[in-house]
């Protein structure tokens, strides 16, 4: 006998039946809604009362905390070699459910299971289960069918559809869930969902699951319970990474006649019994219709069952947890030869308002399937053009480094033929371009290495940096008949600084200066100290720049004519702002003019 209780009244019922039944083997549960034959309802009680001729019924339960062991203690009890089917019944807000089927599993994994978490009409407060005399408010209870003629066939439907991207589970522990895609739970329903759903968790959350996709099995997680903290407990487990999707009822497929897909199997299986065990959430989200799902099943043979907080479910030698389902459990003791005939079902769902909801349905599946197509496009052109990205920095890696080494041997030698000849106008034009080769080298040495490498700050004279690396780009503007003149107010400006990332802003204003400089034009570095600053500016008469903040970004060129990548003042500007440098921009027909002005905080304490 199992007794489906949804008005509160479970050890009343069950005494009552053991007092007149002493010998029936009897298990119940409260409900989020009852089953009996062709009709649904709500806080009633039904009790189902099945007689078998060649099957023996044991019952028991487990009151072990540990919902693993749990599984495995009421295993124990009641497996044994003759055993089809357990159904079962835990409590519905405190078991980990998906856990205490595994424990049935490391028991047994071959005998098929069916049942559901017991339900309390969506108050998600506290719900009971029973086995014989005994209530219990957490834990299992069971009966097991033994026999070697009884015939059980098990069966789902889904019909719950994902929609929108997939999201990350961040951090979780078992069945609660505290970050999704880096926001708290409760904050990613009010996100997706709205306030007002948010705020009614769990009642709301158990009609949008968050939906795994394991290959061809859809699993659903519906919420049970929500805590201060904005974490939420789901009715099963998750794993750090898993990739959910939000779920929404799919009210075409659910309206379809479930029969039509096991039409012929059921012929010739000849079930005696259907036992139901389908998801609140179904109920609650299709009210008007949900018998739809349910009279087919009626118009065989006799039903019976209840809408649960989750159901179990066994799949080829594996106990699933499963949400939004509808689970079937078909017996059979009949051993004839003779098919049954199915009838056919007259579906009173097609109205206009359930064509509607078709409609809809199908409207939202189909954008969801054409979202995932572009979606699927893509990722797979981002995962392409991140190939085509790391090849490219592959051989920039390669070609920077085999470039090191000719240009060492090469400047080596410049230097080495200088001091036997003397400098000559073809050694000197060979040493210009081998300064502008090693300055391109050093960038794109700096962008490679730069997310990789530690960059230390050391003491620096900015001052004598500054003349340092006057001196070396000096011959290159001498070819285009232009001079340095540096002028500083101060003889020594000490700042704690990386030289790799100083140098990235020295060379790329004096290089640039020289290269946009006018014929006969002075190009003038001027360094001051102010206000506990210091101030790098780099002046010369050029063209006037028409985009001052255009010039910082990676690859732009205002000047088509000009040789070079675009990619030198995009650097400084990572640099200065990663060191908190201010660039300040000023140009036009008579002065062009770059200044940095580094922070107090970088210089200060460091003129000891």
């Amino acid at each position: 006998m199992q007794i489906f209780c949804g008005d509160s009244k479970l050890q009343y019922y069950t005494n009552e039946i053991l007092e007149n039944l002493p010998n029936a083997k009897c298990i119940g549960t409260t409900t989020d809604g009852e089953i009996i034959e062709n009709k649904v309802t709500t806080n009633n009680t039904i009790i189902s009362i099945s007689i078998f001729e060649d099957t023996s019924i044991q019952a028991n339960y487990s009151t072990i905390k540990d919902s693993f062991k749990n599984g495995q203690d009421l295993a124990r009890k009641l497996i044994s070699e003759d055993t089809k089917l357990l159904i079962i019944f835990t409590d519905g807000t405190i078991t980990n459910a998906e856990e205490f089927l595994k424990g049935i599993e490391s028991i047994n994994n071959k005998v098929i299971i069916c049942g559901g978490m017991a339900g309390d009409n969506s108050e998600f407060i506290q719900t009971y289960i029973s086995c014989k005399e005994k209530v219990l408010k957490r834990g299992s209870v069971a009966v097991a069918l033994n026999s070697k003629i009884l015939k059980v066939y098990n069966d789902y439907r889904f019909n719950w559809s994902t929609i929108g991207v997939g999201h990350t589970i961040d951090k979780v522990k078992d069945n609660r869930v505290y970050s999704i895609s880096g926001m708290k739970p409760t904050d990613f329903y009010a996100k997706y969902l709205g306030q007002e759903v948010a705020k009614e968790l769990p009642s709301t959350g158990i009609e949008f699951p968050l939906i795994i996709e394991n290959g061809s099995l859809k699993t659903a997680r519906a919420v049970l319970k929500k805590h201060k903290d904005k974490s939420l407990s789901f009715s099963g487990n998750f794993k750090e990474g898993d990739i959910v999707k939000l779920g929404f009822g799919n009210a075409e497929m659910i309206m379809q006649n479930p029969i039509n897909e096991l039409r012929n199997l059921l012929e010739e299986f000849k079930p005696e019994s259907f036992f139901l065990y389908s998801c609140m959430a179904r109920r609650r989200f299709m009210p008007n219709f949900i018998n739809v799902e349910i009279e087919p099943f009626s118009n065989i043979t006799s039903t019976s069952g209840f809408f649960t907080y989750a159901e179990f479910f066994h799949n080829k030698g594996h106990n699933e947890l499963l949400n939004q389902t509808l689970t079937i459990i078909a017996l059979s003791e009949n051993i004839n030869n003779d098919k049954i005939k199915i009838k056919e079902f007259d579906n009173k769902s097609d109205t206009k308002y359930a064509r509607t909801i078709k409609a809809l349905a199908h409207l939202i599946e189909q954008s969801s399937q054409d979202y995932d197509v572009q979606t699927k496009k893509l990722h797979k052109q981002k995962a392409y053009s991140n190939r085509l990205l790391a090849s490219q920095r592959q051989f920039l890696r390669h070609a920077v480094h085999e470039t090191n080494t000719p240009l060492s041997v090469i400047m080596g030698n410049i230097e080495l033929y200088e001091m036997i000849n003397g400098r000559n106008e073809y050694i000197s034009n060979i040493e210009v371009a081998m300064k502008n080769i090693s300055s391109i080298y050093d960038d794109l040495s700096f962008l490679i290495k730069k997310d990789q490498l530690v960059y230390n700050k050391i003491q620096i004279d900015l001052v004598d940096y500054v003349r340092s690396r006057i001196d070396f780009f000096s011959q290159v503007a001498l070819q285009v008949k232009s001079n340095f003149i540096l002028n500083t107010n101060q003889e020594t400006m000490p700042i704690l600084f990386s030289e790799s990332k100083l140098q990235r802003i020295i060379d790329n204003n004096l290089t640039n200066a020289i290269k946009y400089t006018y014929e006969n034009e002075n190009i003038y570095i001027d360094l001051k100290s102010e206000n506990n600053n210091y101030i790098l500016s780099i002046s010369s008469h050029s063209c006037v720049i028409q985009d001052p903040k255009k010039i910082f970004e990676e690859y732009y060129r205002e000047e088509k004519n000009k040789k070079g990548l675009g990619l030198g003042l995009n650097l400084v500007k990572k640099v200065c702002q990663e060191e908190n440098i201010q660039i300040d921009v000023i140009s036009d027909k008579n002065n062009t003019c770059f200044t940095y002005t580094f922070k107090g905080e970088a210089s200060e304490n460091l003129t000891t």
